[in-house]
């Protein structure tokens, strides 16, 4: 990358090392250069630096590149970080601070959060072009202008007509006139070449829109013209030819050889400008309000560490909004990493952290530290940043505790894990166990003790339970009881068959399998996560806000109360009847109980009704509500947040006399109410009051849901995705309804600006 920068050493070369080089190979050297110098070209271009104070000055830049980076730094505009806390200083005895409305006023105006000064855009970009004494001082370009008591001095950078700050905002102005541009000059494309470039354009973007809604490849393994598949890009543009005449006459060999639009770079290009538009969009609907940070990482299928990034806020309808912004690759996952990777994200798209009022994180060790988390990290830059352990995750965590805290229970998923390995372990144990659960079906359907409804009865398997899945031992539980009578049938044909090397293991578990001990336990967890699982369910859902999690959760907890209170009968009369039809024997509930591994002698005597009841049923549930509010103790007491007295009596009085919203349920419908009848604004107060009670996470769902598309999009056969392209095509993916909302001609624009700064067009 240094090649881009002035030496500043002289550096030389032996000329007789190239002779007796042939001519093919000076051209495939020239070709490697080319390349190499294009690919550190767009990284220096993608990776310009935002804030004035610390960017590199433009005569550090080669001459050959400097017009490229003065395009991308107009294109991408002043720094004017409007929603930054600006700091104050202490002036002649006045504390003084920078004013965001001059950026209204002097829309040159850029500002520095690392120096806590002022610049000017044009006088940074074309300063080198005059003389030393010209008139130009340094104040606004390389040390930054503080005395904030002083506006005039602004105004004096101006100066008049002929000044340097003016001078410079005309060649910033003649750069970005298209048709004083030289090569645009020298093109002289005629109208009707114009128009079939166009068709051409609006023709790709629209294949490269259909592919990133389905997240599908563009590329194919062989785009030669003998190839019989050269990739779905290439193949959408041949199909639309072969069936548009006029598409035809102007795309692939009709076009001309330099505006074909199907090179690689031209298809990333495409992409990345509808994931720049997208971004744009949602930073927009954002609209400066407060916001809150979602971060979870997790390997894609080439072993590369990615950190994806979901905002929270509400949006101008009163709407709680959670959009995926992108994902970045981390060289690890320390959470100094983590926190500069989002410093990065911040700075590229000109957010302030003093906007942050909320982070969640899926509760891994590097994120939650007390002392070097990315949590601390941020609350040491921002205190208001709320931190809030995802709800969903502490849910799973709260039901893993229980099955890791009791032998009994732990042993039961352990045969359940074992159970499911052996039937899924060869694909004709699959094919036996589907066999085997049709004829039941079928059997008990002629008998018409099964319901016959739609979407009753279809063909399933036997779900693979996971820790860190949330709610997934639930779906196993199910399975397992639907699915009873034909797994056991199938054990025993394993068994009978002989041939299987695990045999032994298939028998102990047929024999685990139909004991009364196995079948309470997997009713009773079964009643256990059953009483979760809505909870979990909703924990995961975009629009949940904290106030309603909260009332969830003690709805979940008051349900196990009553179940430990009423339920220990009927979960005891329903199991025997289960095992009374797959013919377990019940053992007689005042009988001893001796656990297996207590010694006989030395157990203390108890019945199997106190075993079940106690040890089990009642312990069990205490733990979970004990988990449960020891996870969930922390509520957010959001009247201390602001001093609202006098404006909430009014707030009260007021909404007594109005009927349309007394049927409201959660503050995430009253919000909106406010909106729709416009008393956000006369109740401002209270308004964000809601508004930051709503923007707090609840859970880390969509960051899941992230790496589930990154699935999808990045698969074994697309495994060599760079990281820019899997971000673009990532965001553009997950938020289709963003992208939709997105017009042609906006993405074309971007695409030809982009393509300008280069000088490719």
């Amino acid at each position: 990358m240094e090649r881009y920068f002035k030496r500043r050493f002289a550096s030389t070369t032996s000329s007789s090392d190239n002779v007796g080089s042939s001519s093919s190979r000076d051209v495939d050297i020239s070709r490697d250069v080319d390349s190499s110098k294009e690919s550190e070209l767009q990284d220096i271009l993608t990776n310009l630096i935002a804030d004035p104070g610390l960017r590199p000055q433009m005569l550090d830049y080669d001459p050959n590149i400097r017009d490229e980076v003065r395009r991308a730094y107009l294109q991408k505009g002043p720094c004017q970080p409007k929603d930054h806390t600006f700091p104050q200083t202490d002036l002649s005895g006045y504390d003084r601070l920078f004013n965001v409305k001059w950026f209204d006023e002097f829309d040159w105006l850029e500002y520095s959060i690392s120096k806590d000064a002022a610049f000017c855009l044009y006088c940074y970009l074309f300063k080198s072009n005059f003389r030393i004494g010209q008139g130009c001082s340094d104040a606004f370009t390389e040390m930054g202008f503080r005395n904030w008591k002083k506006k005039d001095k602004i105004r004096q950078h101006v100066g008049p007509v002929g000044s340097v700050h003016n001078q410079s905002r005309q060649y910033c102005v003649d750069l970005m006139n298209q048709k004083q541009h030289i090569r645009t000059v020298l093109i002289k494309q005629s109208e009707q070449a114009r128009i079939d470039y166009r068709i051409c354009l609006t023709v790709s973007l629209d294949y490269v829109r259909f592919l990133l809604r389905q997240g599908l490849p563009f590329r194919g393994h062989d785009e030669s013209d003998t190839s019989s598949n050269k990739g779905n890009y290439l193949e959408l543009l041949q199909f639309l030819a072969d069936h548009d005449e006029k598409v035809k006459a102007v795309v692939l060999e009709n076009a001309p050889g330099n505006l074909k639009l199907i090179a690689p770079t031209i298809q990333k290009d495409l992409v990345n400008a509808c994931a720049t538009e997208t971004i744009k969009k949602i930073i927009k609907d954002m609209d400066g309000a407060f916001f809150s940070l979602l971060v979870d990482e997790s390997r894609d299928v080439s072993v590369k560490e990615q950190m994806a990034v979901v905002f929270r806020y509400v949006d101008k309808s009163g709407d709680v909004i959670e959009r995926f912004v992108g994902i970045q690759h981390v060289s690890d996952t320390t959470s100094n990493s983590l926190k500069e990777a989002i410093d990065t994200l911040f700075a590229r798209e000109e957010l302030s952290i003093s906007m942050l009022r909320g982070q969640g994180y899926d509760g891994a060790s590097n994120m939650k530290g007390e002392f070097n988390g990315l949590k601390t990290q941020i609350l040491r830059e921002n205190p208001c940043a709320y931190y809030i352990h995802c709800f969903a995750y502490q849910l799973q965590l709260a039901l893993v505790a229980v099955a890791k805290g009791n032998a009994d229970i732990a042993t039961f998923f352990t045969s359940c894990n074992s159970l499911v390995n052996i039937v899924e372990a060869s694909c004709k144990r699959r094919d036996i166990l589907r066999d085997q659960l049709q004829k039941d079906v079928t059997e008990a359907l002629e008998k018409d003790t099964f319901p016959t409804r739609r979407g009753l009865n279809q063909e399933t398997c036997l779900k693979r339970p996971g820790d860190t899945r949330w709610n997934s031992h639930y779906g196993t539980l199910l399975s397992i009881i639907s699915m009873f009578k034909s797994v056991v049938k199938v054990f025993k044909f394993i068994i009978e068959d002989g041939s299987t090397d695990n045999l032994g293991e298939v028998n102990r578990s047929l024999r685990e399998i139909q004991s009364f001990e196995f079948v309470f336990h997997l009713f009773f967890m079964r009643s256990i996560l059953g009483a979760t699982n809505d909870l979990s369910q909703a924990l995961q859902r975009k629009d949940q806000d904290i106030e309603n999690a909260m009332t969830l959760v003690k709805v979940c907890k008051d349900q196990l109360q009553h179940m430990r209170e009423n339920a220990f009968e009927a979960l005891l009369d329903q199991v025997s009847s289960f095992c009374a039809k797959h013919d377990i024997l019940v053992p007689n509930m005042d009988d001893a109980y001796v656990a297996q591994w207590r010694s006989h002698r030395r157990a203390p005597i108890i019945t199997h009704l106190h075993h079940y009841r106690v040890d089990i049923f009642i312990q069990i549930i205490e733990w979970q509500l004990a988990e449960l509010n020891r996870r969930f103790s922390e509520i957010l007491n959001s009247r201390d947040l602001l001093a609202l007295e006098d404006q909430l009596e009014i707030y009260i009085t007021h909404m007594r006399t109005m009927t349309d919203f007394s049927q409201l349920k959660g503050i995430d419908s009253l919000a909106r109410k406010m909106v729709e009848k416009g008393l956000h604004r006369t109740y401002n107060y209270v308004y964000l009051l809601l508004r930051l009670a709503l923007t707090l996470p609840v859970t880390t769902a969509s960051v899941e849901r992230a790496f589930s598309a990154m699935n999808i999009v990045k698969g074994p056969l697309r495994n060599r995705m760079g990281d820019q392209w899997l971000s673009d095509s990532l965001l553009v993916y997950i938020e289709k309804d963003v992208f939709a909302c997105i017009d042609n001609e906006t993405i074309m624009l971007r695409f030809q600006n982009m393509k300008t700064r280069r000088g490719q067009l």
